[in-house]
């Protein structure tokens, strides 16, 4: 008899980053800690920590993700991870690189947006407050 196997679908924003069939096992982290998904798991739902998302096919074997944080959802055997940036790869060490890199870019140009609507911001309030006196 073939066990039953679960479908996986990682959705960036804007496009969709994996979908794969034949999905064994998966294991995904919170802020809670790591927990994981077999196929015959009760449906759940999960807020995600960014971290390493893992899940073994037949076909690739064990395929890591380095997601940032997000949301999933089990329903039946659908798996449906919905996160706002992801890095996949098979060696943690490379993996890890990526991910330094990608978030280490994403934060300077978080602040530098940050510092921008800053200036933005005041310079609103401070207009706003002249239009109040007039």
């Amino acid at each position: 008899m073939q066990p039953t196997l679960m479908s996986l679908k990682i959705l960036l924003p804007f496009q969709v980053f994996a979908e794969k069939t034949g999905v064994s096992r998966i294991v995904a982290e919170t802020r809670e800690g790591s927990f994981g998904l077999l196929p015959h798991r009760l449906d759940c739902v999960a807020a995600l920590a960014p971290g390493i998302l893992i899940y073994e096919n037949e076909a690739e074997g064990e395929v890591f993700v380095a997601v940032d944080e997000g949301m999933l959802v089990k329903t039946g055997l659908d798996v449906l991870v919905s996160v706002r940036n992801a890095i996949g790869g098979t060696d943690l060490g490379q993996l890890r690189e990526a991910v330094e890199q990608e978030f280490l870019n994403l934060n300077e140009r978080e602040q530098s947006v940050r510092s921008v609507m800053a200036v933005v911001e005041s310079d609103f309030i401070r207009r706003l407050a002249e239009f109040q006196h007039e």
